[in-house]
C-alpha cells in the first residue's frame, strides 16, 4: 500500500494521481477518435473537462449521502472527538494533542481514549482530495450534463456517448489502481492460501479487522483480503478492450458501445460488490452500487433496443 507518491519536497495521493492521469489519457484518446469521426476536437476537449467537475461533484454528493459516513462529517463540524480515532503506531494510546501531531495521526487526543482525531472541519464533506468518492454518483450527475452540453453546441449525443462507453472503463482501470494503492475499497477476508492481500498498520483493511478483534493493535498488517480493487480494476481492463478493438470498429447504430458498457459494467460491478467489506450502505443486503446498477443496466438494455432502430448513417 502506497497511498501518497512521495517525491521528497512534494507529495501527490496516490488515488487522486492515477485516476487524473486515466482520466486524461482516455480524453486524449477520445480525442482522437472523435476528430477521426469529424466531431470538433476542441469540444471533446471542453466535454471532458466540464464531466471531470460534474463526476467529482456526483461521485463526492452520494459518497456524503449514501457510503455511512455522514455522521462523521457532521462531527467533524461539531465535536471531533466524537469521530472514531487512531490509535499511535504499535497500538499506543496518546497522552497529549503533540503526539498525535508528530506522528501525523490528527490534531487532537482524545482526553479518555487515548486516540488520536482529525481538528475541527466543517468543510471536510467537500474536500475530495481527502478519498471518498463513489463511482456511480459521478456517472449519474455526468449523463445528463453531458447530454445538455452536446445539444447546446448541436454534436450528435449518441456517437460522441460511444466515445465515452470505452474510454470511461479505460480511466476507471487506473482508478482502481489508485484505491488499490490507497488501501481502500479492499474485499473481505479471504478464507484461500493463495490470492488474499495482506494491508499494513493504519490501513482501512486493517482497522477493520482490529475492530472487529480479528486482530490485536499491535499487529503489523491486516489479514489477507479479496483484492476487489484489482478484480475491478481487470474487469474493467477488460469491457475497454472488448468495446475499443472489437465493438467499437463494428458498431450497426449509434450509442451501441455507450449502452454496451453500462449492461457489461452493472454486471461486473454488482458481483464484485459481493466480496467488498468497505462500509458502501447496506439497504435489503444489497450495497448502494448494486442497486444502481440494477436501473442503469435496464437504462442500457432499454436503449439499445430503442437505439437498434436508428441503424448508423
Amino acid at each position: 500500500m502506497y497511498p501518497t507518491f512521495d517525491l521528497g519536497f512534494i507529495q501527490f495521493p496516490a488515488y487522486f494521481t492515477l485516476l487524473i492521469l486515466g482520466y486524461t489519457l482516455v480524453v486524449l484518446l477520445g480525442h482522437r477518435v472523435g476528430m477521426r469521426n469529424g466531431i470538433d476536437g476542441n469540444r471533446i476537449l471542453d466535454l471532458g473537462m466540464i464531466l471531470l467537475l460534474a463526476g467529482i461533484v456526483g461521485a463526492r454528493v452520494l459518497h456524503v449521502v449514501a457510503d455511512e459516513h455522514w455522521d462523521d462529517y457532521v462531527n467533524l463540524c461539531t465535536d471531533p472527538l466524537a469521530v472514531k480515532g487512531e490509535v499511535l503506531p504499535g497500538g499506543k494510546k496518546c497522552r497529549d494533542d503533540a503526539q498525535c501531531a508528530t506522528a501525523d495521526k490528527g490534531e487532537l487526543c482524545h482526553p479518555t481514549a487515548g486516540t488520536c482525531h482529525q481538528g475541527q472541519d466543517c468543510l471536510r464533506a467537500f474536500k475530495f482530495w481527502y478519498g471518498g468518492l463513489v463511482y456511480y454518483g459521478g456517472l449519474l450527475l455526468a449523463i445528463p450534463v453531458g447530454i445538455w452540453y452536446l445539444r447546446r453546441y448541436r454534436i450528435p449525443v449518441w456517437k460522441v456517448g460511444d466515445i465515452a462507453g470505452f474510454a470511461i472503463p479505460g480511466g476507471l482501470v487506473f482508478g482502481r489502481l489508485g484505491c488499490f494503492m490507497a488501501g481502500c475499497c479492499h474485499g473481505e477476508v479471504s478464507p484461500y492460501t493463495f490470492g488474499g492481500i495482506s494491508f499494513p498498520a493504519g490501513s482501512p483493511a486493517w482497522e477493520q479487522h482490529v475492530d472487529l478483534h480479528l486482530i490485536s493493535k499491535r499487529a503489523t498488517e491486516s489479514l489477507p483480503v479479496h483484492p476487489t480493487q484489482l478484480w475491478e480494476g481487470g474487469a474493467c481492463l477488460a469491457i475497454f478492450l472488448y468495446l475499443y478493438l472489437w465493438l467499437y470498429p463494428r458498431r450497426k447504430f449509434d450509442g451501441q458501445v455507450f449502452f454496451a458498457f453500462l449492461m457489461l459494467y452493472a454486471v461486473a460491478r454488482f458481483v464484485i460488490e459481493y466480496w467488498r467489506s468497505d462500509p458502501r450502505g447496506d439497504i435489503l443486503g444489497l450495497s448502494t452500487s448494486q442497486w444502481l446498477g440494477i436501473p442503469l443496466f435496464a437504462f442500457g438494455a432499454w436503449m439499445w433496443f430503442r437505439q437498434s432502430r436508428r441503424p448508423v448513417p
